[in-house]
């Protein structure tokens, strides 16, 4: 039986990371409730960040430089206002978090400690505890909503549904520990995250299968860009799930890839190392296709102390026995970033009236068709403070509730892995996404835990077999080019089921 419980409609945020956590601690002291799966701090992709928070405050650096090393790297698609927006507004949010309690690396002077890595044209990598970024920024931030006493965390919560009527929200339906209960709002914000739990290797938590991607869709919001997932050129190859990520910024202090034999294999590419993340996790998925081991050596970088720069990465390598103070890292694409999400305007406000998005969840236009390093958690940080302006000018509406949808079994992603990681991963054709969405299908439609986990796949091999070129992160094989013209791509459910249709016309729907 579902509770109904009133929350004299005060704004409900889905997600317990940085643009969750943000978004609430800016609505202060306006009263919200925040739903988390798990305890703050925890399963949330923010806290396994190592790199740290692209901003331009460095003596040679400016905003209109880090503007265009975002461009450059989106391969034409950012939104040039959005991405102007977010760059010049990064200072402000690194001092923002540091009023929060966050505490960056400083040299002997107090000043903050920048960091380099690929795609940078300047040392711009605001970063704590070393590699331990994220992990540190949550810490604090938890700390603070905690301590906030209009901030109402409920743990060991899962939104199933939301409750729509006349494209407008009316509530959220969440799974809880006591049972189905159901949230009256007109107000909602998703900040879930992203969808690497939806592959084979990921360096997201395995519940990070886009979940709030699912909740928009069902709900009618138009979704962008979903056809552009980042993998990380060098996740550690080993068998722990989610992958453990190599930082970057080890590139940045000069770490360079070989493989088995020794060879420098990216050394005649632009930028080498260094160069767009979607350029580096090809060439190693090619090489290692080719019947190569990968990996990333530091052992010759002058001047480096690994274990004191990256003393998280030094603990991850030395659980799977292995010691990057004196051997190569094996390593290994994972995925790790969707720049596609719920298509947002620069307040967050998603195509449904009264639901926002901020965060990984969120296509604000920031990161084009491929993310540049580190302006991830920066877009969390600054769109958060926009979403809760936007949020905060608004009035809670009457809380007159349509019929509760049917949220069907729990959601598991583990029948979906296999089939998006072969169709969808670094490189695609035509035939691996016909068949994948042949195979999703069925998983969409049905009352099965892989109801959720299947829609959202699907929805991007959809989006990935609609774009015939190669950009950014979406490589195609069988069209290799790109087209001169870039344009970002809108998706809704009905469309991509229509479509999946289209792949196995023996299935109705």
């Amino acid at each position: 039986m579902t509770t109904l419980h009133d929350i004299d409609g005060a704004p409900v945020i889905i997600g317990g990371g940085l643009a969750g956590l943000m978004t609430a601690l800016a609505l202060a002291p306006q009263p919200v409730v925040l739903l988390t799966r798990a305890p703050l701090g925890l399963e949330a992709s923010s806290v396994l960040a190592q790199g740290g928070i692209a901003a331009a405050i460095g003596a040679d650096d400016n905003a209109s430089l880090h503007l265009a090393d975002t461009l450059a790297a989106g391969a034409g698609l950012c939104d040039e206002t959005v991405a102007a927006a977010i760059t010049a507004a990064a200072p402000d949010a690194i001092n923002q978090l540091v009023r929060l309690g966050v505490a960056f690396d400083r040299d002997a002077s107090g000043e903050i400690v920048l960091g380099l890595e690929a795609a940078h044209s300047r040392r711009r990598i605001v970063h704590a505890g070393g590699d331990a970024t994220g992990r540190d920024i949550i810490g604090a931030l938890a700390r603070c909503v905690y301590e906030t006493p209009s901030i109402t965390v409920i743990e060991g919560a899962t939104a199933r549904r939301l409750v729509v009527e006349d494209n407008a929200v009316r509530g959220v339906l969440a799974d809880t520990e006591h049972g189905p209960v159901l949230f009256a709002t007109g107000r909602v914000v998703i900040a879930t995250g992203g969808i690497g739990g939806l592959f084979l290797h990921s360096t997201n938590p395995a519940g990070s299968f886009g979940q709030g991607l699912a909740l928009a869709a069902r709900a009618g919001a138009v979704m962008g860009d979903l056809e552009f997932v980042q993998f990380h050129p060098t996740a550690l190859d080993d068998n722990a799930y989610p992958s453990k990520l190599v930082s970057e910024a080890v590139r940045g202090e000069g770490a360079i890839l070989i493989d088995e034999e020794g060879e420098r294999f990216m050394a005649d590419v632009p930028g080498a190392e260094l160069a767009p993340r979607d350029v580096v996790a090809r060439a190693i998925w090619q090489h290692a296709a080719g019947g190569h081991r990968v990996f990333l050596d530091a052992r010759n970088v002058k001047g480096l102390d690994f274990a004191r720069r990256f003393p998280a990465i030094t603990a991850l390598c030395r659980q799977s026995g292995i010691d990057p103070v004196t051997q190569p890292m094996p390593v290994r694409p994972a995925a790790h970033y969707h720049m596609g999400g719920i298509l947002v305007d620069l307040s967050g406000r998603s195509s449904v009236d009264g639901l926002w998005a901020c965060g990984e969840a969120a296509c604000t236009g920031l990161h084009g068709a491929n993310r540049l390093a580190s302006n991830s958690l920066l877009e969390a940080a600054v769109c958060a403070g926009w979403v809760a302006r936007d949020i905060a000018a608004t009035t809670a509406t009457a809380r007159r509730m349509p019929p509760v949808p049917n949220a069907g079994a729990g959601s598991d992603a583990a029948a979906v892995r296999a089939i998006l990681s072969r169709a969808a991963g670094v490189l695609r054709n035509a035939d691996g996404l016909r068949t994948a969405a042949g195979s999703l299908l069925p998983l969409a439609l049905s009352r099965q835990a892989a109801s959720d986990p299947a829609l959202v796949g699907l929805m991007i091999v959809i989006a990935a077999l609609r774009r015939e070129e190669s950009r950014g992160a979406h490589a195609r094989t069988d069209f290799p080019g790109q087209h001169d013209l870039a344009r970002r791509s809108t998706l809704r459910i009905h469309e991509a089921l229509e479509a999946a249709q289209d792949c196995v016309p023996e299935l109705a729907i």
